[in-house]
């Protein structure tokens, strides 16, 4: 009899990982904000030695410097570990970018109050939430574009938002000149800069809730379908941005407004799964029953693109993903284990057994199989684009089966 054997590739096609069982043997393991623009301005000549007659240019290249190194290595940090939400996730993060650098001017407005030494830090804290606001910035802003460009017109759409920003920089230097000859006093330049920043944000704020995307990520996949197992009616993408937040914890599981459920990740290395399964050896890493059970629970998904296990006690739940895994099974495969987790919120709450939760697993999956297909049609005539996979936010894993897994 053939042993157990699964192949996990990361996005490159590269196998990261093999899992080898045995019947005998334990398994192994922005922009410038205009008025407040001009306020910094002052700011910024004043914590590079401008005025203070003990500063040196050593000090103050120095210091440039120190700046822009904490700035790009944090740019490069930043686009490593998050880069792959930031599509998935672009109206959390294209708010999150205006935080940033509003963060970072009020740093530099601080940094003149401050001995030479805590000003240091401040200011490459400062070059650090610019940084940030660089790489969310554009990075969800392409998204945006790639969201409005309905006609295929990306260029042209890129074209006319560049002269459009322009616009307001150059209105918005032309109203900073103005407020700046009037404001004269430390209360007066603090309290036009608050004033200045809040309604920044707060117009971005209406700006972002006012956008509905078409793609399902976490959260939007949350809403649109407890609302269909719950109701039977399908959202559309209009109805979905006027429930959706702004800010999302990563990976909650959410039954419509209700408090979570439990958290979730999707396509990450087996090993997530098998952990949540059993104990691993603390030596070894491998499973005791580990090859029993990933052969049921292998059977049970053997007609699907992922295995799926919710770990009851801890509420957490792992989704993970076949080779060839496309955007309809990762949904699927999102909505089943909602469904499971809120069925395990109630009366399989203490049913820790492997038995009772497979035999969840398994009677889901058969509910949610019976009704997918009508559920997909019903999503696109409601105008979903359900062939954009917008649910993993970070460098996925695919595993493929090989020997008895294969029958």
């Amino acid at each position: 009899m053939d042993d157990l054997r699964i192949e996990e590739k990361d996005d490159a096609g590269n196998v990261t990982a093999t899992y080898v069982g045995s019947a005998s043997t334990e398994d192994g393991e922005g922009k410038g904000q205009g008025g407040g623009g001009r306020v910094d301005v002052v700011v910024s000549n004043l914590r590079v030695g401008v005025g203070d007659a003990s500063a040196s240019p050593t000090s103050a290249l120095l210091l440039s410097i120190l700046q822009e190194s904490t700035g790009r290595i944090a740019t490069i940090v930043f686009a490593d570990r998050l880069g792959t939400a930031l599509e998935p996730e672009c109206k959390m993060y294209r708010l999150a970018a205006d935080i940033f650098n509003d963060a970072a001017m009020l740093l530099d407005c601080l940094s003149p109050a401050l001995p030479r030494g805590p000003r240091v830090v401040l200011l490459s804290s400062s070059s650090v939430l610019r940084a940030l606001c660089g790489v969310a910035a554009g990075s969800s802003k392409a998204s945006l574009s790639a969201h409005f460009a309905q006609w295929g017109n990306l260029g042209e759409l890129n074209a006319k938002d560049s002269s459009q920003e322009t616009v307001i920089s150059l209105m918005g230097m032309l109203a900073g000149s103005v407020v700046v000859s009037y404001v004269s006093s430390p209360l007066a330049t603090w309290s036009c800069l608050i004033l200045l920043l809040s309604i920044h944000l707060a117009m971005n704020r209406a700006a972002v809730r006012a956008v509905s995307m078409h793609t399902l990520n976490r959260q939007r996949a949350n809403i649109v379908f407890s609302t269909w197992l719950d109701q039977d009616k399908i959202l559309t993408p209009k109805e979905v941005s006027l429930q959706e937040r702004i800010f999302e914890w990563d990976g909650v599981l959410r039954w419509g407004g209700s408090d979570p459920l439990g958290r979730a990740d999707i396509g990450l290395p087996l090993r997530h799964l098998l952990a949540s399964l059993a104990p691993a050896h603390g030596l070894t890493g491998s499973i005791r029953d580990g090859e029993a059970k990933v052969m049921r629970l292998a059977r049970l998904y053997s007609q699907e693109d992922f295995l799926i296990w919710y770990n009851a006690p801890q509420r957490v739940g792992h989704i993970t993903l076949k080779e060839g895994a496309t955007a309809e099974s990762q949904l699927k495969a999102w909505c089943t284990l909602l469904w499971i987790a809120r069925k395990a919120g109630g009366t399989h709450a203490t049913g820790a057994a492997f038995e009772p939760m497979l035999d969840l697993h398994r009677t889901t999956l058969q509910e949610t199989s019976s009704r997918w297909p009508s559920c997909m049609d019903r999503m696109r005539s409601a105008g979903w684009d359900l062939d954009i996979a917008s649910l993993e936010t970070t460098s996925g894993s695919r595993i493929r089966f090989q020997g008895r897994a294969d029958g």
